[in-house]
């Protein structure tokens, strides 16, 4: 049974107070919102429809962006609008959706990202076997997998979020619901919930971190047998990988310009893409 509750919904403090820094919360967080979406959505627009990329690389930043795009949507617009407003209430079912989304498409961007490491293995200490491992049923179903982790993570945070009792205060000292901040306002015994989101999220963070560490490692091993050029390619390749495990918030920003734009394929598709749309523009 969930616990009942006298809080029916929450002030978030956000990033700042005074009027001034609001504003530049503002002017910085559209810029970078915007950039996310445009990025991303180019990135999704462009891989969907362009028959020179099709390989499994590939498919899965279709994924990514896709995911970048919806963890940006998750708490941007509402971070962006409370910044120039008085009112920064936000209800209790509100809350828990977001607290849900944030964990959803966050785990699925390190999802993606492990499997985009895979593949890069696969690719560079296994050519010869390439096409076969990493054909697209296989990656269809990784993909489904890494969908369905997400939404058990998900799922385990949320039970954790709608288990806290909330009789008192209602600010969250955050810009968005995430359960740290719900946890500081919980009316209970604190310890054993924290454990359990610990272990809930740090298991999965850890354990991604590891794997990914080890699969690049193996690979930069690997390269010692490859030529000037091959390891050229799959270090820019893996530097521009690894440098998105680390990601902030403006890592969704990040990632069309670290992971596609920088490809000579993708902007070559882009290329064609614009001009096939102008091309039948012109013959309206």
């Amino acid at each position: 049974m969930w616990q009942n509750i006298s809080v029916t919904e929450f002030i978030l403090l956000g990033l700042a107070q005074d009027p001034m820094k609001k504003k530049m919360v503002f002017v910085i967080f559209f810029i970078f919102y915007v950039g996310t979406m445009i990025g991303n959505l180019l990135i999704i627009v462009t891989i969907k429809f362009s028959r020179t990329l099709r390989s499994p690389m590939y498919y899965f930043l279709f994924y990514l962006s896709l995911a970048d795009s919806c963890f940006s949507t998750t708490t941007a617009p509402r971070l962006i609008v409370d910044s120039l407003s008085a009112q920064r209430t936000i209800s209790y079912n509100e809350c828990m959706t977001q607290v849900f989304a944030l964990h959803l498409f966050g785990c699925m961007e390190i999802f993606v990202l492990i499997l985009m490491a895979v593949d890069r293995y696969v690719a560079i200490c296994k050519p010869l076997h390439y096409s076969t491992i990493m054909r697209r049923q296989v990656c269809t179903t990784l993909i489904i997998l890494a969908w369905i982790g997400s939404f058990i993570h998900s799922i385990a945070q949320i039970i954790l979020a709608l288990r806290m009792p909330f009789c008192g205060p209602n600010l969250i000292d955050h810009y968005c619901c995430d359960l740290q901040p719900l946890l500081e306002l919980a009316c209970m015994d604190k310890y054993m919930i924290n454990l359990l989101m610990v272990s809930n999220s740090g298991a999965i963070c850890s354990s991604s971190f590891v794997i990914l560490m080890i699969s690049y490692i193996v690979i930069l091993h690997s390269l010692r047998n490859h030529s000037v050029e091959g390891r050229r390619k799959a270090l820019s390749t893996c530097t521009s990988h690894m440098v998105t495990v680390f990601y902030t918030i403006g890592t969704p920003f990040l990632n069309p310009l670290i992971d596609t734009l920088r490809n000579a394929e993708v902007k070559n598709a882009m290329r064609k893409l614009c001009h096939i749309k102008i091309t039948t523009e012109s013959k309206r």
